[in-house]
């Protein structure tokens, strides 16, 4: 793994962190440090938090994120864009497959994309491999 985790400045830190504890419940990642207003961390439970949310504190404007986040199966992909949805969130693309994403072991790429309360472009992707292929 290259990244250790990474953290996002957020404008409204109530709203994302009701934003974030719902995509993530449907893809098994679970809040796993509490420091609020400060910061909150999610990750997966059997390792430590590789998501986290800040409050807004640095730099002026917005620049659009892309966050991918990994999904266990298309059933957890499509759970993410509807518990988004439910929050009023704009769902960016309705999950489905894409196949120009596919080539050598990797036979199946089923995501979908949201935004989050800033705007940010917020992926679940669920890919899936055939090694026999490569």
């Amino acid at each position: 793994m290259l990244l250790n985790h990474v953290e996002i400045q957020v404008s409204d830190f109530e709203a994302s962190a009701k934003f974030y504890d719902a995509i993530f419940a449907t893809v098994g990642a679970v809040r796993q440090e509490d420091m609020t207003p400060n910061a909150i961390g999610w990750g997966n439970p059997q390792g430590g938090p590789e998501f986290w949310i800040g409050q807004h504190r640095f730099g002026e404007g917005f620049r659009e994120s892309h966050l991918a986040f990994s999904a266990p199966s298309r059933e957890a992909v499509d759970a993410f864009v509807a518990a988004a949805e439910a929050q009023g969130m704009e769902v960016l693309h309705a999950p489905r497959l894409y196949p120009e994403y596919q080539g050598g072991p990797l036979v199946a790429y089923y995501a979908g994309f949201v935004r989050d309360p800033d705007g940010n472009n917020v992926e679940a992707a669920h890919l899936e491999f055939d090694f026999a292929q490569a």
